[in-house]
């Protein structure tokens, strides 16, 4: 993602002389095409990201459209006051990029793991949080957020994440994308999650259950008419993300079923809202947590079973699957 990323970010400058790129001391093996190339529209900030958003917020304000550059919690839990104060106050166009949004840095730790950064960027007024789900949305999403006026948040994945879309997708910020059109169940995933769910709905369809995926790469606005589309035309929806199950994804699902007095099954499967113990790379991590393609199947099936939904042989016990590292 993150190179589909900064090649679009390169083709849209050679047009707009408005795009300015700020890091913070970060990605130069990625970040050196664009400094070399526009080197009047790059800067280091350094490791001192309250003053790349600062600097960015500034740029903005002269007319400019910037985007800054970090890794996991830094350009967004470091900075938070000059994104709120500085940013979304004065509704500065300025694009907020965080690279190994997630587990994706697993085994760096807690400092390094950033599952809460959607429900803090979404708490923000003036907000639009993007986290694409594979590099084809990444690509598209940096095109709409260049032409998309205010404060954003891009969350990508770290590196290598699979295409999920075999072709060009019509992609619009606050529409999610139908990855999959028919199915007694929704499964609706976001960011690096995308390629699982797919996977996973696959696994399920062997089982006798037909999965609806979309990808909701817009968390904020979130896709009201598809979330309430599912809860009329499915029996279940599951929510899919990298992040903690409060504030993020599932909690933009929940709100806006509670409002509608639909009465759908819903669960939200995520990473518990506690520090990790665990330490290992970002797969093994995935899989402590039940966010594996098996791990997935898995709470699904379970779910079904319990809820009287599917008679599919759950291969875990019921309740079993819900079950969470702490």
């Amino acid at each position: 993602m993150k190179t589909e990323f900064i090649n679009t970010l390169l083709k849209l400058a050679e047009s707009d002389e408005r795009i300015h790129l700020v890091v913070g001391d970060v990605g130069f093996g990625l970040v050196e095409p664009f400094a070399g190339r526009f080197p009047n529209r790059f800067l280091n900030a350094g490791v001192a990201e309250q003053n790349m958003t600062a600097i960015a917020a500034g740029l903005a304000m002269c007319g400019k459209v910037v985007f800054t550059y970090s890794i996991g919690n830094f350009p967004t839990l470091r900075c938070l006051e000059q994104i709120r104060s500085d940013v979304c106050y004065h509704e500065a166009d300025v694009k907020i990029v965080s690279v190994g949004g997630g587990l994706g840095y697993g085994a760096l730790g807690i400092s390094h793991h950033a599952t809460e950064d959607i429900a803090v960027m979404r708490a923000l007024p003036c907000m639009t949080v993007v986290v694409p789900g594979d590099p084809i949305e990444a690509g598209l999403a940096t095109r709409a957020l260049v032409d998309h006026p205010g404060p954003a948040y891009l969350r990508l994945g770290t590196r290598g994440e699979p295409p999920v879309h075999k072709a060009d997708v019509s992609f619009r910020l606050g529409e999610a994308i139908r990855v999959t059109e028919e199915g007694v169940i929704t499964l609706i995933a976001t960011g690096t999650m995308l390629h699982n769910t797919a996977q996973a709905a696959e696994r399920l369809a062997q089982k006798g259950i037909q999965a609806r995926v979309l990808s909701m790469h817009t968390v904020k606005p979130l896709d009201v008419e598809a979330v309430l589309a599912a809860a009329r035309e499915t029996d279940a929806i599951f929510t899919l993300e990298e992040h903690s199950i409060l504030g993020g994804l599932g909690s933009a699902v929940a709100e806006t079923l509670a409002e509608s007095r639909l009465h759908v099954w819903f669960k939200r499967l995520g990473i518990p809202p506690n520090f990790t113990s665990v330490v290992g790379s970002h797969e093994y991590l995935k899989q402590t947590y039940l966010l594996s393609v098996e791990g997935i199947v898995k709470q699904i099936a379970s779910s079904l079973c319990c809820w009287g939904l599917s008679n599919s042989d759950a291969e875990l016990s019921c309740g079993a699957a819900a079950a969470r590292v702490s």
